[in-house]
């Protein structure tokens, strides 16, 4: 990977940021708007030039190929927009960043700025925008400076950004592709994407988890063709992109589902980053439990999916919606968690979402989703009742608990759970990797990421389904039940027991000690004993 575009980049990520500083929106909640969206602004710019060159002689050895572009007849344009590939707006010379850089001059430039933006999304409604699940078109883009609330200043905030896009080209970058725009896209992002305890949607997904879901559920060189792969916690696409790099970006179609407005502008921007455009029409805003959107051929089934994956919120309060989910009994049928007379916020909608995942696998599906540890030991409730099934039915097969403060600011232990439809697993693996780790700051937050080699452990030993001493097991349905469905591999491990030779004196010497220390706990145990019953005496006679 060439370095230096990788830190030109950061570089104009940082430029951005820190306009949006100058001009009053640091840490402002309409900020990831601007950043995410004049990022894939200049994306798309240089992305159209890249394959306009390659089209066209007269541009490619052109000094400027804008100009060169301009100087097109319309005509000449459209055979371009004929030939173009879909996956590639269709920009016109006034969309594009050197246009807007000699209009600077003007004194609506603000309003030159959004229009621009505005009539791009428009031009490529039909394959660059995402939808609601009320079939509601979200563009591409949307009006930015509005958010500068002092009128007078979005002209100059408008030129401020310009000015940051025109030195720098992805042009080289375009032979790269996903190692370096994942890089990109998790520091673009950064501030904006923090795990937010849990609330919906928010719960970014490390790197390292996903990249162990995508090898475990797909292997390593596997020759896969059309196939389907599905989130119904999407977020920004974490989850996704991995399991679409394992499989081959142009052997898979992307279907997601998230309740966030916010996730969903920094999932499309991921898509196109890493080459998903044609998901893109699939990439749905909405809640996933009331109002699933992917359904089957008929409309009466939900839609099933070679892989799915997902990273739930854990506990929230959806008592607005929890009647109308409870009467869904044939989708949910472990039930649905009941509404606490306290702590509201606590329910545990990451059973529903499990519940979930399994209706949308196909026959032979696989899937994996990211629970809070205590699932894997329940006994009771719907996380029970999910538990029991999923063993019942041999569905589940395989369980890794991660290690601690892998999330960001929640103190939750997860693991990953892994299904395989076509239940033809007679050993389930379970792994517990919570001592594994090299721990971190990041800000204030202590954190803990697993190191490249005990990935390589993880995904070795789970394949190979091994027993490891204190961290791996392999075992049966009946041995699971036999231990009351626990899925915690702590629970299967042996219990050693170490023998030691002593000689008569040495034996002698170890009660001795053990005699001694045994007289100082009494001796010191009366002691305190004596004084608490003094103090108590003092206060009964005071």
């Amino acid at each position: 990977m060439n370095n230096t575009i990788k830190e030109k980049t950061i570089s104009l990520i940082d430029a951005l940021k820190s306009t949006c500083q100058t001009y009053g929106m640091g840490n402002d909640g309409n900020e990831y708007k601007i950043i995410t969206q004049v990022f894939l602004y200049k994306f798309i710019n240089d992305k159209f030039g890249y394959a306009l060159k390659e089209m066209n002689e007269t541009i490619a050895k052109a000094e400027k190929w804008e100009i060169a572009y301009a100087e097109l007849t319309q005509d000449e344009r459209d055979d371009i927009f004929d030939e173009l590939n879909p996956d590639i707006p269709r920009l016109n010379p006034e969309h594009l960043i050197s246009h807007l850089w000699n209009q600077q001059a003007k004194g609506d430039f603000d309003l030159i700025f959004d229009s621009t933006m505005t009539d791009i999304a428009d031009k490529n409604i039909d394959i660059f925008s995402t939808q609601t699940t009320q079939k509601t078109k979200i563009p591409l883009f949307e009006k930015l400076t509005q958010y500068v609330t002092d009128e007078a200043e979005r002209a100059p905030f408008a030129r401020a950004l310009v000015d940051k896009l025109v030195n720098f080209s992805f042009e080289e970058a375009f032979a790269e592709h996903y190692d370096f725009f994942a890089d990109i896209f998790e520091y673009l992002i950064k501030d904006y994407n923090t795990a937010g305890g849990g609330k919906y949607a928010e719960y970014y997904t490390p790197h390292a988890i996903a990249t162990i879901m995508a090898r475990l559920l797909v292997g390593d060189n596997a020759d896969l063709h059309n196939i389907e792969c599905y989130d119904p916690s999407a977020g920004t696409g974490t989850l996704l992109m991995a399991l679409s790099h394992q499989i081959g970006e142009d052997r898979c179609t992307i279907f997601s589902q998230d309740i966030s407005q916010r996730s969903n502008k920094m999932l499309k921007l991921n898509l196109i980053l890493n080459g998903l455009v044609s998901s893109l029409d699939h990439a749905i805003q909405g809640d996933t439990l009331v109002a699933p959107y992917h359904k089957s051929d008929d409309g009466q089934q939900l839609r099933q999916f070679d892989y799915v994956v997902s990273n739930p919120p854990f506990k929230m309060d959806f008592s607005d919606t929890r009647e109308k989910i409870a009467a869904m009994p044939a989708r949910f049928w472990a039930g649905v968690p009941s509404i606490p007379k306290k702590d509201v916020d606590k329910m545990a909608i990451y059973t529903c979402f499990i519940q979930h995942v399994i209706n949308s696998l196909k026959s032979t599906g696989k899937g994996a989703i990211v629970v809070p540890t205590g699932f894997i030991t329940s006994k009771s409730g719907v996380a029970g009742k999910v538990l029991k099934k999923i063993v019942d039915d041999k569905i589940v097969y395989g369980a890794i608990s991660m290690p601690s403060n892998v999330f960001a600011t929640t103190g939750t232990n997860v693991s990953v759970l892994f299904f395989d439809n076509s239940r033809k697993t007679e050993k389930v693996v379970l792994i517990d990797a919570s001592k594994m780790g090299e721990e971190y700051k990041d800000g204030n937050n202590q954190k803990r990421r697993l190191r490249s080699e005990e990935i390589e452990k993880i995904v070795t030993t789970f394949r190979n389904k091994e027993a490891v001493d204190d961290f791996s097991v392999a075992v049966t349905y009946d041995e699971i039940k036999a231990k009351k469905y626990s899925l915690a591999a702590g629970q299967y491990f042996d219990v050693k027991i170490e023998y030691v030779e002593l000689t008569q004196e040495e034996f002698n010497a170890k009660m001795e000690a053990y005699t001694t220390e045994l007289k100082s706990f009494f001796a010191e145990g009366n002691a305190l004993q004596k004084e608490i019953l003094e103090q108590l005496g003092k206060v009964k006679y005071e």
